[in-house]
Parts: C-alpha cells; sequence; structure tokens
C-alpha cells in the first residue's frame, strides 16, 4: 500500500495545479522578504501621492547610478536614464546589449490612489468653523473616509509662477484634518439609506480650523480669516492661489507591519505602489540585459489613465521611439516586439466576504505574485484578455526561477469588476499580462498586503529583466 500511496502522491504532483503557499518558503525566503518590505515601508510612507513617488524615485535612481535622459545623446548598453514627466510620472531604463532593436522589457505600475481633492475654491466658513470643500478621487466607499485623521499634500503655484510644495500633517505632533460623521443617536434615517447613499460627496468637507482671528476690527468670517493668516505666514498664498493648486487629503495611517506574526503590512496606497516599489527596485538592480529594461511609474490610473501623465499619454511611446531611433529601428517596430507586466494588484479572497469570490479563480494572501489574464467586467468588457502563448511565457518564467505565483480574477463574474492599464499597453501592439500583489481592502484608506507577496513581484519584476 505504501509504495501505490507514493506512486498516486507522485502523479498527482505530475498532473494536479496544487499552489504550496506559504508553506513551501524556507526560512531564508522569508527572512528575505521581511528585509524587502523594511525598504517597502520607507517608501510607501515616503509617497503618499505621485508627486512624493517621483522624488523618491529619482533620489533612489540617482543613488543607483541612473542619470537624466537626453534625446540627443547616445547611449549605450549598460547605461541608466531616467526621464520624468510633469513630475508625476517617470519612467527608468537600462540600456540591453540589443537595445529595443528585439522589443524592450516594460514593468509598468501606477503611483497614484484613491484620495480626496480639494475644490478649486474650497476654503469656506460654516457656524464659527473653517471647512474645505472637495471632491473625491477615485473609487472609494466614502463613509471609510469620515472619522480619521487626514494629511494635507501637493502643490500651490502663485501668480509669479512660485511654486510651493504643500505638506501638513506628517511631523510629530504636527496638527492633522478630519471629515466627520453623524453621531449614532442622530443616525436613524442615515443608517437607513443605501451605503451610497447615507454619505454623498458633497459630505466629504474637511474641518480646517475653528478659532477665530484675534486682531479683526469686524465680525465677518474670522476663523476663515485665521486659517488663511496661517496658511499665509507659512506658505506665503492668498486665497486666489487655491485656483492654481494640486492639494489633496490622504490618511495619515503609516505603514504598520500586521498580526502577531508580523507576516502583513498595513498601510495607505497599497493599490499601486505595493507594485510600484518592487518594479523601481529591479530596474534599479538590473544589470547587464539583452534587451533594454523600462520601470514605468504612471499616473491617473485610478480615474481612467487619462491626461498627459497617465497611461494614454503618448509619453512612453515617444520614450520608446526615441530609444528605438538610436538603434536604427522605426518605434512602431520596437513597440509590437515589446513585452510588458503590467504591475497591478488584485483583490485577495476574503473569508468574511466569500460570497463576494469565486475561491478556485481568486488569488490569497501570502500565496505570491497573482497573475490577472484579463480583468474588465460584464463579459470581460473593457480589458485586454492576454493570449495563451504570453501566459505561457510568463508562467514559464515564474516557474524557471522557483517564484511562488498564482492566477486571480477579480471577484464574481456578475458582481462587478475592475480595469488596469493593460489594455492600453496592449493597443500600442505590446504583449501584455497584469502581474501583481493580492491585496485586501482594496480602496481602502487602510489596506492590507502579505510580505512574501511583496518579495515575489521583485523577483517577478527583476527576473523578467534579466532574461
Amino acid at each position: 500500500m505504501s509504495e501505490e500511496k507514493n506512486a498516486t502522491q507522485e502523479l498527482r504532483e505530475k498532473l494536479m495545479n496544487e499552489p504550496k503557499g506559504a508553506k513551501g518558503l524556507t526560512a531564508e525566503e522569508f527572512a528575505a522578504a521581511d528585509a524587502f518590505c523594511e525598504g517597502y515601508k520607507t517608501f510607501l510612507n515616503a509617497s503618499p501621492v505621485e508627486r512624493e513617488a517621483v522624488k523618491y524615485s529619482v533620489d533612489a535612481a540617482e543613488k543607483a547610478g541612473f542619470v537624466p535622459y537626453d534625446p540627443e545623446k547616445e547611449y549605450k548598453a549598460g547605461d541608466r536614464v531616467y526621464l520624468v514627466n510633469r513630475d508625476k510620472a517617470i519612467a527608468l531604463a537600462v540600456i540591453g546589449k540589443n537595445g529595443v532593436k528585439n522589443g524592450a522589457r516594460l514593468a509598468i505600475a501606477h503611483i497614484d490612489s484613491p484620495r480626496i481633492d480639494l475644490k478649486p475654491n474650497p476654503l469656506y466658513e460654516a457656524n464659527n468653523l473653517a471647512l474645505f470643500k472637495t471632491h473625491y478621487y477615485g473609487g472609494l466607499k466614502k463613509y471609510q473616509w469620515t472619522a480619521i485623521p487626514l494629511t494635507l499634500h501637493g502643490v500651490i503655484v502663485k501668480l509669479d509662477g512660485t511654486r510651493v510644495d504643500v505638506c501638513w500633517g506628517d511631523k510629530e505632533n504636527e496638527s492633522c484634518f478630519c471629515v466627520t460623521d453623524l453621531l449614532p443617536h442622530l443616525a436613524k434615517e442615515q443608517v437607513t439609506k443605501p451605503m451610497a447613499k447615507a454619505f454623498t460627496g458633497e459630505d466629504l468637507n474637511v474641518l480646517a480650523g475653528s478659532r477665530p482671528y484675534a486682531d479683526a476690527e469686524d465680525e465677518k468670517e474670522l476663523v476663515k480669516l485665521n486659517v488663511m493668516a496661517i496658511l499665509n505666514e507659512k506658505y506665503g498664498i492668498t486665497e486666489g492661489d487655491f485656483l492654481s493648486a494640486e492639494l489633496c487629503l490622504v490618511p495619515s495611517f503609516k505603514a504598520k507591519d500586521i498580526g502577531f506574526d508580523r507576516s502583513m503590512i498595513g498601510g495607505y496606497g497599497h493599490d499601486d505602489k505595493v507594485c510600484a516599489y518592487p518594479a523601481l527596485m529591479a530596474a534599479l538592480d538590473a544589470e547587464d540585459v539583452d534587451s533594454t529594461c523600462i520601470t514605468y511609474l504612471t499616473d491617473k490610473e485610478e480615474i481612467g489613465s487619462d491626461g498627459n501623465t497617465g497611461m494614454q499619454s503618448d509619453f512612453l511611446r515617444y520614450f520608446i521611439y526615441d530609444l528605438a531611433k538610436q538603434d536604427g529601428v522605426e518605434g512602431y517596430r520596437a513597440l509590437s516586439k515589446s513585452t510588458c507586466l503590467s504591475a497591478d494588484v488584485n483583490a485577495a479572497f476574503d473569508p468574511t466576504y466569500s460570497s463576494a469570490f469565486e475561491a478556485k479563480n481568486s488569488c490569497f494572501i501570502n500565496g505570491g505574485v497573482v497573475i490577472s489574464k484579463y480583468t474588465g467586467h460584464g463579459g470581460k468588457y473593457d480589458t485586454s484578455d492576454a493570449s495563451a502563448e504570453y501566459m505561457g511565457a510568463v508562467r514559464g518564467m515564474l516557474e524557471k526561477n522557483n517564484i511562488q505565483w498564482q492566477i486571480g480574477e477579480l471577484g464574481r463574474v456578475d458582481l462587478g469588476g475592475g480595469g488596469t492599464i493593460a489594455k492600453y499597453v496592449a493597443n500600442m501592439n505590446v504583449d501584455v499580462i497584469d502581474l501583481g500583489v493580492p491585496v485586501l481592502s482594496m480602496h481602502a484608506p487602510f489596506e492590507i498586503v502579505s510580505k512574501t507577496d511583496v518579495f515575489m513581484a521583485y523577483r517577478a519584476f527583476y527576473e523578467f529583466f534579466m532574461q
């Protein structure tokens, strides 16, 4: 019986697809994942908005020997360059021995996350309180953004063209901001409404102050005046300067280890910085590559990838065209031979909300990096669907390098859905597939990921570049 059982086990291992999850990892791999994620937590804390993520990436790239890209300069194998798009997106390239003649290898992530933006005329006073009017950015559950501490980030450009960087609430003992909510005692009507109507976009008003200006001679909007006096003293701005500003509020939570075993990380903006950081580090660590490798960190994915810093802009296309011109090939030919890992997250199976998932085709925390062959909704609408050939190539790369991976769909077929930048890359005639990290509580102010999954994402991007 023992020999027969062993034969059955061998046959099962040969024929069946049974991912081992974290049980298949060694102590050394756990230690490597933990060490890698210390750097990731630093990145996450330093980069709540895209401008700060770009700044962090530039600093890290220059330390790793990258220099600003000059389209008039000739580059050779091993050169390392970066190109910034309006301070909100960045491409980093390691020039390969074959340049882009046989195509480039692309890892593309986005560095924007759901948040609350200030309206152009945000500041007002009501009943002796100063508040900001806001417009939410991306897909979020509005009620999750009430009664939590928020910090203010962004830039203000004054009439003379001077740009002022704003970051208020991140320092120790620095004040923060908050959206109020209604107490349960008075919320009987509110809690009987559907979730989408119980709290509206116009209800996301942010507390900015409550003390009146002390030296005023009249009684008109003294709390608002006091807030403007404070902002003028710190940043040299007037109320009109809000009209040429990009200011947003994000959770003031810092990244924290989750669980008694410290196996997970909770924080704001895992979607999609949990893929952006591994893709960034893969580019910084890649050396002696055959094909030019490009990590592109883009903006505006959460609102459709439109605009000149989003994936639908021609910025990346033109960058590759310039590289192709140096190699003596047409840009469209270089693109057509390129391959891409769309570095984006997927929703991890949550046993508390199991009815939203189809378990056999879901991804799981600690299951490794997740491949999403397609995204979209309602019958694969609004997606690219990776070919079997490219899916097979990526599978082979992961298996060859012993990288833990899994497959994943975004929930039950008719329940909803979502998209990534993959479809815009596919429109450039590039082979592309989504590969990223499973996330619990996606799009919440505090999301959760597994440390081993983050590390497997880094290994996947690195080995993809080094092929």
